[in-house]
């Protein structure tokens, strides 16, 4: 799967002011894979707007990248919305919408009550009144651009049956179907279990663990995983060739998209690394220094 080439890359700044999957052809036994790794952007373009945001994914789209990354957590009224951090504080002004509800965790909310939040002006000025998004408005932006969704499920034990919400949600809006779930979707997570459930309810949809399993361990994950995502730090060319040469639950190799890469330097020993995809906060610097 190839990355939009991008036409506006030296303008991404001006463009923001005013407002990865990570399936690419299979390799058996040599590499059959594009030189280049496919580049996701990290909740978002969030090197250039409030990550998770809608604008984070506007971003994106302005700089030609097709996949983004999001975060996914439940409210307490059970809506799906996209934020990475389990309370609100960070990246929201909840402590002074809502000073009494310390710790401001983001389970003990209403979705009505996050409407109230500003979650941009953290970021920058210009970024004042963007909102925490439901994921079902954060699907309907990244369908209105064209693009394809890496989602994380964060904290899968805080939110027990969260799975199963998010295939609710995802079939609600339309991205179900064959082409969706072919090559405009991967589900991910630190959660073994949680990965394994997504796998056991729709076992079409592709999936990713996110970590740096044992390589002795690999052909476990393997039983339920199509990808092993790890973190950019704890990985080498060894690590990711003993991931490739096994197969996961369609047959096909698994890939490595490692995160999170925002140096061209860093981003291109990913690439000798042989990585499939990868993560990041600058999606464009990343792909002009693999390119």
């Amino acid at each position: 799967m190839f990355v939009r080439t991008a036409t506006a890359s030296t303008t991404a700044a001006a463009l923001l002011g005013a407002g990865a999957l990570l399936l690419p052809a299979d390799r058996p036994e040599a590499p059959e894979r594009q030189d280049a790794p496919v580049v996701v952007a990290h909740r978002g373009a969030s090197g250039y707007a409030p990550e998770n945001t809608l604008a984070a994914v506007d971003a994106a789209d302005a700089l030609g990248i097709d996949w983004v990354e999001n975060d996914v957590h439940r409210t307490r009224d059970g809506v799906l919305v996209v934020l990475h951090d389990t309370d609100l504080k960070r990246t929201t002004d909840v402590e002074q919408v809502f000073p009494d509800r310390a710790p401001w965790a983001v389970k003990d909310f209403t979705a009505a009550e996050l409407t109230k939040l500003d979650a941009g002006s953290w970021f920058g000025t210009q970024f004042t009144g963007a909102r925490v998004p439901t994921l079902t408005q954060f699907l309907h932006r990244v369908e209105h651009n064209r693009q394809k969704l890496l989602l994380e499920i964060k904290s899968p034990a805080t939110y027990p049956g969260i799975e199963r919400d998010i295939i609710q949600v995802l079939g609600r809006s339309g991205w179900l179907d064959r082409s969706h779930v072919r090559s405009r979707l991967v589900i991910q997570s630190f959660g073994a279990d949680s990965v394994k459930k997504v796998h056991s309810l729709r076992p079409d949809i592709t999936t990713g663990f996110l970590g740096t399993p044992a390589v002795a361990d690999l052909p476990a994950y393997a039983a339920f995983t199509d990808q092993i995502n790890p973190s950019y730090a704890t990985i080498g060319a060894d690590y990711v060739a003993a991931v490739q040469r096994l197969k996961g639950p369609h047959g096909k190799r698994l890939r490595v998209n490692t995160w999170t890469v925002n140096k061209a330097a860093d981003a291109v020993k990913a690439r000798d690394y042989g990585v499939d995809g990868i993560i990041t906060n600058f999606p464009d610097v990343v792909r002009d220094a693999t390119s």
